[in-house]
């Protein structure tokens, strides 16, 4: 009587183990995984690129340092798409998650590089909070997983918010030519907001006609279209693009060690906090679309990934990463949803990121080309944060006051300036970003309003956020505050 139970539960297990794979595990042939993964990586190389260009040009990077912040770039987001989607140990979450830098990093990495002089020295300060960013997030990872219910839609949204309102103006500085041309005659040019208008109106066009798969790649057309308009009119010279490497490996700290300086990094943490928000929306989006399971211990994976991607980027001269929600959409309209072929993506990543004829290629879109196709990613950015405070009751007093009073302080820096080039280079770090001071705003008002005083926080319904009932975001023009 004793063995007839052990026998069975022998015969299910087996049963079991031989039954149907999940779509998510389902190892699909080599061509299929080459095709479906090359479309992962087409739907994402705008957005990829784009914060590196943006920093570099802030910071003002020759066109070589630019290249190469490019190809570590991509080099890091292989890597890291690798990981998140195959699973080393308890990081990744196996799931077709793309992982990519985060949009929300921009203006603060700015403001950090600018204060710490500009130039490669800049951009070692940005190295140094970018690489104990990443460790905070791996560390913290099992703990925030259990913390969402902290972040309601009035936090998130409010945040996403600003963080579109914050770097529109960094994509019109670019349309008018680029901060380098600030104070000269071309600054704001007629020839130059034209390339901007026409790159936008191409993206816009090919999103409202074009076929589900051609609105994906809207944004990457539209630079391809401007730059080749450009180029016609012998506005970009693409002579450096002859003179690049076929080959060249990333070397980790490639400008010199990082130099680590407490405000910095503490305005690299509460990007990192931004963006675990962002993951673990996507982690259950992404389960929710495969229909595959997501608990705690799924989220913490995956923020473990995100950690260990932006530590590797902090060492591989790159930046701070997180799940890449265009990618999600890609998912949903393709029906394709083995983690296999985000693990061919990776691998195409790699090889871009080994070609600097590549990077060199990206470095010749010009700023107007750039800012009109960034204008339309950023906008994007903030009309999710305006979708997601949608689901916030507004009408109660204290969400209001939270949305007023951290979009009050996000445009504190770029309007009273004088305030802030008075305070210490260390603080000006912190607080001269929109994103960081709005966010840090959010945060604290709903923790004094919901949460310190016993009031329950309405937590985020990720599968309305993410695969909604108003439907997503345009895919290709960025879907969420990367």
């Amino acid at each position: 009587m004793a063995t007839a139970p052990r026998n069975t539960s022998r015969k299910s297990a087996r049963r079991s183990a031989t039954g149907p794979t999940h779509p998510v595990d389902e190892l699909l042939p080599i061509p299929k995984l080459a095709l479906y993964g090359f479309q992962h990586v087409l739907a994402f190389y705008a957005a990829a690129v784009i914060v590196p260009v943006l920093l570099g040009n802030a910071l003002g990077l020759s066109r070589q340092e630019l290249v190469h912040l490019i190809n570590a770039d991509l080099l890091t987001c292989g890597v890291a798409s690798i990981v998140q989607a195959l699973g080393v140990g308890k990081i990744g979450a196996r799931l077709p998650l793309v992982q990519g830098v985060t949009f929300t990093a921009v203006s603060p990495m700015i403001a950090i590089g600018v204060g710490a002089g500009g130039g490669t020295a800049g951009l070692l300060v940005v190295y140094g909070a970018v690489i104990t960013a990443g460790l905070a997030t791996f560390a913290f990872a099992p703990l925030f997983s259990k913390l969402v219910k902290y972040f309601p839609p009035v936090v998130i949204g409010t945040i996403l918010t600003i963080i579109g309102i914050t770097l529109i103006p960094v994509a019109l500085q670019d349309a008018a030519g680029g901060a380098h041309l600030i104070g000269t005659p071309a600054y704001g040019s007629p020839k130059n907001l034209a390339y901007a208008a026409g790159t936008l109106l191409f993206v816009l066009l090919l999103a409202r006609v074009g076929k589900p798969l051609l609105s994906s790649l809207a944004v990457l057309l539209g630079l391809v279209a401007g730059t080749t308009v450009a180029w016609m009119c012998g506005d970009v010279d693409l002579a450096a693009v002859g003179r690049a490497d076929w080959f060249g490996v990333t070397t980790p700290f490639h400008y010199g060690m990082p130099r680590f300086e407490l405000l910095p990094i503490a305005a690299m943490l509460v990007v990192m906090l931004i963006t675990m928000v962002e993951t673990t929306g996507d982690v259950y989006a992404i389960g929710e679309i495969t229909r595959k399971k997501v608990d705690a211990d799924t989220v913490a994976r995956a923020l473990r990934a995100d950690g260990a991607a932006t530590v590797l980027g902090g060492v591989l001269n790159s930046f701070p990463y997180v799940a890449f929600a265009e990618n999600i959409g890609l998912v949903r309209m393709s029906r394709v949803m083995s983690r296999y072929v985000v693990v061919a993506a990776g691998l195409f990543m790699v090889v871009l990121g080994l070609l600097p004829k590549a990077g060199s290629l990206v470095a010749s879109v010009p700023h107007p080309v750039l800012g009109g196709a960034a204008v339309s990613m950023f906008g994007i950015v903030a009309a999710v944060g305006v979708q997601i405070l949608g689901k916030a009751d507004l009408r109660e007093e204290r969400n209001t006051l939270i949305l007023a009073v951290s979009l009050g302080a996000a445009l504190l820096p770029s309007t009273v300036t004088p305030f802030f080039d008075r305070m210490p280079e260390d603080v000006r770090a912190v607080l001269d970003s929109g994103i960081t001071l709005g966010a840090l705003t959010a945060i604290s008002l709903n923790l004094l309003f919901n949460v310190f005083t016993s009031r329950s926080t309405m937590e985020i319904d990720w599968d309305d956020i993410e695969d909604g009932d108003s439907g997503p975001p345009a895919p290709g023009l960025g879907a969420t505050a990367h």
